[in-house]
């Protein structure tokens, strides 16, 4: 088996693979295009599911550290209706199994667990040549040049590394998400802070939704999605506003008293279900391999990815082709399963009362599982 792996992106899945990896004797190396951990921001809240998410992050050592992260009440779930009206809640009574952290967070819990070194910050791939025997010759922006003997693409949805392996590149969804924060809510904006609750909000209409989370203290970070065609970026933002327009004022204060500029992000995925023939050396996880909309099971798929591609290159020392074999068909059964389960969401959204059809389901779920 090689003992080093050249993993490109320091999200959470490829920095979950140089832990496990380190832990089995292995050197990794994980280069990212950021010149720091801090050079953006690393997103929301993240649920953290028992059997994937949960179950790689003890395979890593580092359960302890993971439930200091946790924010307490955070599973709590509340729907509305457009006139700020609460339609269904459930609290946070610790039963959920699935604990809210930040990502950000997460991420650097990751990155200090890591020996000093293993992350080159600054090293964006542009480029990529097949050796033979499996090797590859990775070419960065600032002229360096490293030759991998096995490399792992973790470099998200418009990975560099996937053309090794596949043409298959993201589509767009025809779903728009607008990223919003409102900071000190509870002080300065009570009445929205009172609609979102402790936990998680969703006020849902036919094709649109005001979605948001209480991060940290008293900081409410929104998700406003609308599904179909916006006629250009300059005017988009001021499109999905005009989608609520009616709606109750503490709602759609989420998206008009904003405490940060706005961030339209328009989603894309992979095919659902895509495959591609083993390629010699080379291997995905994560959005480069399976990107779907948001469906809250993308870290936890990535944390999962690494953690099994580290435990299959340990137990195979003398056939890593035999273990990137096993670990992709594993993670294309697991991936198209969460894929089909997530776009249920979608379906649901577009359906003539969302907020009704979530409820039934959010009810259905929680019967099965108590």
């Amino acid at each position: 088996m090689p003992r080093d792996v050249t993993i490109i992106g320091a999200g959470l899945g490829g920095l979950l693979l140089a832990r496990v990896l380190s832990l089995q004797g292995m050197d990794a190396t994980v280069f990212e295009a950021d010149h720091s951990p801090m050079a953006r921001a690393q997103g929301g809240m993240l649920d953290i599911h028992e059997n994937d998410g949960q179950a790689a992050l003890e395979a890593a050592g580092l359960t302890a550290e993971f439930r200091s992260l946790i924010l307490e009440g955070r599973q709590a779930m509340r729907f509305l209706d457009r006139d700020g009206r609460v339609l269904f809640e459930k609290p946070d009574d610790g039963t959920g199994g699935r604990p809210e952290v930040q990502r950000g967070e997460l991420r650097q819990m990751l990155l200090d667990s890591l020996p000093p070194g293993t992350v080159r910050w600054g090293r964006k791939l542009i480029g990529v040549q097949a050796l033979g025997a499996g090797r590859h010759e990775v070419v960065f922006s600032d002229g360096s040049r490293e030759v991998a003997s096995l490399l792992v693409g973790a470099d998200g949805a418009w990975s560099r590394v996937r053309p090794l392996l596949t043409p298959a590149v993201p589509a767009p969804t025809g779903m728009s998400i607008l990223e919003t924060f409102l900071f000190e809510a509870d002080t300065r904006y009570p009445d929205t802070a009172k609609a979102v609750g402790g936990g998680f909000m969703g006020a849902l209409a036919s094709g649109r939704a005001i979605m948001a989370h209480r991060e940290r203290g008293d900081t409410l970070h929104a998700y406003t999605l609308i599904t179909g065609r916006l006629d250009g970026a300059t005017d988009a933002i001021a499109q999905i506003v005009q989608a609520f327009d009616g709606w109750a004022p503490e709602l759609t204060a989420l998206l008009t008293e904003t405490d940060v500029a706005p961030v339209l992000r328009p989603t894309h995925s992979l095919p659902v279900g895509q495959r591609w023939a083993r390629v010699p050396g080379v291997t995905l996880l994560g959005d480069a391999a399976h990107l779907a909309p948001p469906n809250g099971e993308g870290a936890n798929l990535a944390l999962f990815d690494g953690a099994e591609l580290a435990r299959l290159l340990a137990a195979q020392p003398d056939d890593p082709e035999a273990a990137l074999a096993t670990f992709e068909a594993a993670m294309f059964e697991r991936s198209a399963a969460s894929a089909t389960e997530g776009a249920g969401f979608y379906d649901t959204l577009m359906s003539e009362d969302p907020a009704r059809d979530l409820i039934a389901m959010v009810t259905q779920h929680a019967q099965i599982t108590s």
